[in-house]
């Protein structure tokens, strides 16, 4: 009641005192832009008010009570993580692209199919390629024959160096051919590059192909999953390989555990960040390329923190944290007090409080803008 009365006396006392005229006069002030005069008028004021804040301190608020609710601090754990968005991605999603041109004479293959390393998955025709080997390789086994035969007259001493040579010249020469006719041929036969599903074919039986930016095919493994995204180069001494990551997927409204297994060595100087790469499992295989994921990195441990909600903490006017305490508390009632505290980091909307706070202290958790130090506490 003294507090209100108080207030009362002193409110009735500054309007009294020519509220009106004080109006006028502000605007008057405003009007003319007198800088001088409006800092003047503002530090008036806040004298005014500073004389309020200070009969407020002198005041009996002891025998005037508030409901509010308590936590006692217990030492805890405490992770600080570094959010930041990324994009799944995988090392085996490509674009299946035709090594040699020509009509495309078989496809084997559909969307959603599943496919194994080197299985076949379409044949280019040749155009004649296959006859022209057999020719080649008929040549070569003549050549090889009379390479023989001069090896063995040669050995006996019979012919001449010449035709020895040249024998064996025409024989190596072909087998060359052969070998460079079995590898354009082989380029006629597209195989898978690895173990996956076919998630779109782009051509039908019949079209001529070529290489080019279209492609087959796209062929997709969801088996080796990562999320990849930079992080600022403030970080390069907190992360790791090994560093256990937090990676929640929005599209799924799912978190997985990840690693982080490759750190870049290169700093953007763009925008001064090095690129990370995040292992994730994808047991379920819901995880797609290009899906958009929240990483959550822990770059900062403390064992046995003392830690409070974040919104418990205050500040005055002289720029000092603190927070209300229970003093004299007999587990259901006790005395507010204001503790100044150091803070240190925050997370998940709790704070790790470096100073000012230890465990078993009782503090006030709800009700804290209503409260003043003093004051009665009921819990």
């Amino acid at each position: 009641m003294r507090k209100i009365f108080l207030l009362s006396v002193l409110s009735i006392a500054i309007y009294s005192c020519g509220n009106k005229e004080n109006n006028q006069s502000i605007d008057a002030l405003i009007e003319s832009k007198n800088a001088k005069a409006l800092v003047e008028k503002k530090s008036a004021l806040q004298a005014e008010i500073a004389k309020i804040e200070d009969a407020l301190a002198t005041l009996d608020t002891k025998k005037v009570e508030a409901l509010v609710s308590v936590l006692t601090l217990k030492d805890t754990l405490f992770n600080h993580y570094l959010d930041i968005q990324g994009n799944v991605d995988t090392k085996e999603n490509i674009i299946v692209q035709p090594e040699f041109s020509g009509t495309l004479t078989s496809l084997t293959v559909k969307a959603g199919q599943k496919v194994a390393k080197g299985q076949i998955l379409g044949r280019i025709d040749d155009a004649g390629m296959s006859q022209q080997l057999a020719q080649v390789q008929t040549q070569y086994e003549l050549a090889k024959t009379t390479y023989e035969r001069q090896k063995n007259l040669w050995d006996q001493k019979i012919g001449s160096e010449i035709q020895y040579l040249q024998a064996q010249t025409q024989m190596n020469s072909l087998q060359k051919s052969i070998n460079q006719m079995k590898a354009q041929l082989a380029k006629t036969v597209i195989r898978a590059p690895f173990t996956g599903t076919i998630d779109e074919v782009f051509v039908e039986k019949g079209q001529v192909v070529a290489p080019g930016p279209q492609g087959l095919m796209r062929i997709v493994n969801l088996g080796n999953m990562f999320v990849s995204t930079s992080v600022p180069e403030s970080y390069i001494g907190k992360l790791k390989v090994g560093t256990e990551v937090d990676v929640f997927l929005t599209s799924l409204g799912k978190t997985y555990k990840g690693k982080v297994r490759q750190v870049g060595n290169f700093i953007n100087p763009n925008n001064r960040s090095f690129g990370i790469e995040v292992s994730i499992p994808n047991p379920d295989n819901l995880l797609r390329p290009n899906q958009v994921a929240k990483l959550k990195i822990i770059d900062y441990v403390k064992k046995d923190a003392t830690v409070v909600p974040t919104n418990v903490i205050q500040e005055d006017g002289k720029g000092n944290r603190y927070i209300y305490t229970v003093d004299n508390s007999n587990g259901k009632t006790g005395i507010a007090k204001k503790t100044v505290v150091t803070l240190g980091q925050s997370s998940d909307n709790v704070t790790e409080i470096l100073s000012g706070l230890s465990e078993e202290d009782v503090i006030v958790t709800e009700g804290v803008n209503a409260i003043s130090e003093g004051m009665k506490l009921n819990f």
